[in-house]
């Protein structure tokens, strides 16, 4: 009879060899490690398993869902007004882009996406443009903390903080800013507002200009971001990448310019494209970027419908009254506008049956909405195209070849959210 230590080492070697056939990946001396989904430089939930040979990564595959929160069949159960406060929470650095981009899908519905009043117009890009300056800020920040940089986190912060007071001002919300409504706007801009966002403008510039004196030709930034994670003209488009990274890669593809909305049409800007398509082009994208936009910013200042009291009287929402509720006073003294106040807040805006899709330019990419509509007030279907999710189906070509440490600067130059990625 053998001995009890037999048996116990026979099944312990048996368990080895059973593991070993379950773990393939060990039998060639490489590791599987986990990269979040709490790494600090995942920026948000994000898990990647990473297959390692050593420091090199020879496999990466991303894990998302973690923040999954069904927006999209949420707003089947409710009107389109009402899901407006849901789109503050896809790429919440930029709530009021958002805002503008889903408004404007619906508009396009309705039909009416080219007749807005010019003040609503100029409002909404200034809205847009201060949103890209506020995103890509933070992005910058976080990418260069994680990298070691962490005077450029607390300079950011200074300036975001000039934004987000804006944002309360117009919005009465700083984060959460639900401003546009379907037709228009929550209301117009108060007063004192341009002349602060001129001045804003105006001290933004210098801080740009300290950031960049501290990244760019710092030689130990350079080092680590150039050269890294190369991204060419060709990959950019077959992996469906849009913004700045699209435009890193050398694609001048800007819906602002090459298919132009609200007002943008009347402004004057150009198109930041890189030309090795590397980690230090996306850096240097977004840095021209946010001038563009306070050059945006300075225009939509000088030709605003209106000026800065609106003393015309220039409307902000367009004109029916079954698409935007009506002013209180008409509706306490008419039976008309009543029917229209009341009609709009239970049943919501009467769509016509349809599908549309419109793509927005916005700090991560092409936020487009596709909606399809049977009639009435609630969408049948919709459809985000978050470009964080699509930006970061890259990963798996990117990773292979790097070194660990370069995960952190390569998710910092590809700039995601995770909200906006999992809705």
């Amino acid at each position: 009879m053998p001995a009890v230590q037999d048996l116990e080492f026979k099944d312990s070697a048996a368990r080895t060899a059973q593991a070993a056939e379950n773990l393939p990946e060990l039998q060639d001396e490489r590791m599987v490690l986990n990269m979040g989904p709490s790494h600090p430089a995942t920026h948000g939930v994000l898990r990647i398993v990473l297959e390692l040979d050593g420091e090199i990564i020879t496999k990466a595959d991303p894990d998302i869902g973690y923040l999954h929160r069904g927006d999209e069949k949420i707003a089947e159960n409710m009107t389109y007004t009402q899901f407006i406060p849901y789109t503050d929470r896809l790429d919440y650095l930029a709530p009021l882009a958002n805002n503008v981009a889903y408004a404007l899908a619906v508009e396009k519905l309705l039909g009416i996406h080219d007749k807005l009043p010019p003040r609503c117009q100029y409002i909404r890009v200034m809205c847009a443009e201060l949103a890209r300056i506020s995103a890509h800020l933070l992005g910058l920040g976080a990418f260069a903390m994680d990298m070691g940089a962490v005077t450029v986190f607390l300079l950011i912060f200074t300036e975001r903080e000039k934004i987000y007071n804006l944002a309360e001002a117009a919005s009465g919300a700083r984060l959460t800013t639900s401003y546009t409504r379907v037709g228009g706007l929550l209301r117009d801009l108060p007063p004192g507002w341009l002349a602060q966002c001129r001045k804003f403008c105006d001290e933004f510039i210098p801080a740009l200009n300290e950031i960049e004196t501290l990244l760019t030709r710092n030689r130990i930034w350079v080092d680590r971001v150039r050269n890294l994670a190369v991204i060419s003209k060709q990959d950019a488009i077959d992996y469906g990448l849009s913004g700045p990274n699209l435009r890193g890669s050398g694609v001048e593809w800007d819906l602002r310019k090459n298919q132009p909305y609200l007002c943008y049409k009347d402004l004057e800007f150009d198109i930041p494209v890189g030309s090795a398509g590397d980690c230090y082009d996306r850096y240097l994208v977004r840095m021209e970027e946010m001038r563009q936009s306070v050059r945006i910013l300075e225009q939509c200042i000088r030709k605003i419908p209106g000026g800065a009291d609106n003393k015309s009287n220039e409307p902000v929402n367009y004109g029916s009254g079954k698409i935007v509720l009506p002013p209180k006073e008409k509706v306490m003294t008419k039976m008309e506008e009543l029917i229209h106040q009341f009609m709009l807040v239970t049943e919501g805006t009467n769509c016509p049956p349809g599908e549309v899709y419109f793509g927005h330019e916005n700090p991560k990419g092409e936020l487009g909405f596709y909606l399809n509509s049977k009639g009435g007030g609630v969408p049948y279907r919709l459809k985000i195209r978050s470009p964080s999710f699509v930006n970061l189906s890259i990963i798996p070509k990117l990773f292979p070849g790097c070194l660990i440490s370069d995960t952190v600067a390569v998710l910092g130059s590809l700039d995601f959210v995770m909200g906006e990625c999992d809705r």
